[in-house]
């Protein structure tokens, strides 16, 4: 499988979606009264074993990268056969960016951003609310370990506790207190409340209500004047305008390339080792949050060890070092480097921030030159089609 559009490598979170299987870790003392049977992941191993993995705290991500943002010591056109003609063509779609493009990427994108939330006190809840309560559940008039929580948040109609728990809050008052009566499934996974009825004692305490910004030129100018200079609505639909429409021609152009241009030749090993760790780091750091080992933490969320993972991810590691050898083979092509006076005048217009120093600790300087020299490289190309 290709990899067919171009990935800015900074945006790149490789384990976002690595956490679902600890989701019941650090939840309040609810679960009796959940529908959900979450398994709760083993943490770290009781014998004391070297990590294999402890190298990756210190995963440095300029590593292989040089002052100009290419491979040290890497010439990439060894293994990219470049043609004289590259037979790039732009298309109308890639071109052009409608109003509903801009607005639509604002409000998605943007605006939820600064969303705030008021805690409504003078209606009835309704299903889909998010709303605040505490209860205390009982039993024959007993009341039951880990049937109460004070300040909770729900979310009326998600399903969250048991059959007819959330129906019963809606169409009550914030501030009332009311019986919610239940019954356990026979198959509940404390057997000790399986199949019997309970009564929770509720509070609505408040619904909460998220409040969307309205975008005006004095949002703008609060809100990103400092980080992207923009100080009116004209201006920032301008800059998403032209953000967008260099993210189309840049994905059809590199779908293109990767259609005509292949690795020839074995990758060098330490750039395929230096991509292998980057795609471990950020599950690696997870791990170490929860403080499992990565191979128990890749366990839990549905691989067999680090190793299958990394496998899993075979087409994904395959992809970056691809674009990475692509993308520098046009870049000894045309004569590009990205210099740092380049990284300076050119880090607000594609990080989007006035301020470099936060990503220059994290990152380090030469990838983020690595990644300002991708977009160099793809504007030349769109530059030189569109001529």
């Amino acid at each position: 499988m290709k990899l067919k559009n171009l990935t800015r490598p900074v945006a790149v979170l490789t384990a976002a979606a690595l956490t679902l299987g600890l989701a019941a870790c650090g939840k309040q003392e609810t679960e009796d009264v959940s529908s959900a049977e979450t398994a709760t992941p083993e943490t770290a191993a009781t014998e004391e074993t070297a990590d294999p993995y402890a190298y990756l705290a210190d995963f440095d991500y300029s590593s292989i990268f040089d002052e100009n943002g290419y491979v040290t010591g890497v010439t990439a056109t060894d293994y990219i056969t470049l043609p004289d003609d590259l037979g790039l063509t732009l298309s109308d779609e890639a071109n052009t960016v409608t109003g509903e493009d801009v607005t639509n990427y604002i409000n998605e994108n943007i605006l939820p951003n600064y969303t705030t939330t008021n805690q409504v006190t003078d209606r009835a809840a309704a299903d889909g609310d998010s709303v605040n309560i505490d209860f205390v559940g009982s039993v024959d008039g007993e009341e039951f370990d880990g049937g109460s929580a004070q300040g909770y948040d729900l979310t009326l109609g998600s399903g969250s506790f048991i059959d007819d728990f959330e129906d019963q809050i809606v169409g009550h008052m914030p501030g009332e207190t009311f019986d919610v009566n239940v019954t356990f499934p026979e198959d509940y996974q404390a057997t000790d409340l399986a199949g019997k009825d309970a009564v929770f004692s509720t509070t609505l305490n408040y619904i909460s209500e998220t409040v969307t910004p309205e975008l005006t030129d004095d949002f703008v100018k609060e809100n990103l004047g400092e980080s992207l200079g923009l100080n009116d609505v004209a201006t920032l639909n301008s800059y998403i305008s032209d953000m967008l429409l260099f993210n189309q021609q840049s994905n059809e152009l590199y779908s293109q390339l990767t259609d005509t241009l292949s690795v020839q030749g074995e990758v060098p090993a330490e750039l395929t080792k230096y991509f292998e760790d980057y795609y471990l780091e950020s599950p690696y750091l997870y791990a170490q949050m929860y403080s499992m080992s990565l191979d128990d933490f890749m366990q839990a969320n549905g691989y067999d060890s680090a190793v299958a993972y990394l496998e899993s991810s075979r087409d994904y590691i395959d992809g970056a070092i691809q674009q990475t050898l692509i993308m520098q083979a046009l870049a000894e092509k045309y004569g590009i480097t990205c210099s740092s006076d380049t990284l300076e005048s050119k880090f607000q217009e594609y990080f989007g921030s006035s301020d470099p120093s936060s990503y220059v600790n994290y990152y380090g300087e030469n990838y983020l030159k690595m990644s300002i020299l991708n977009d160099l490289v793809m504007q030349h190309l769109v530059e030189e089609v569109n001529a």
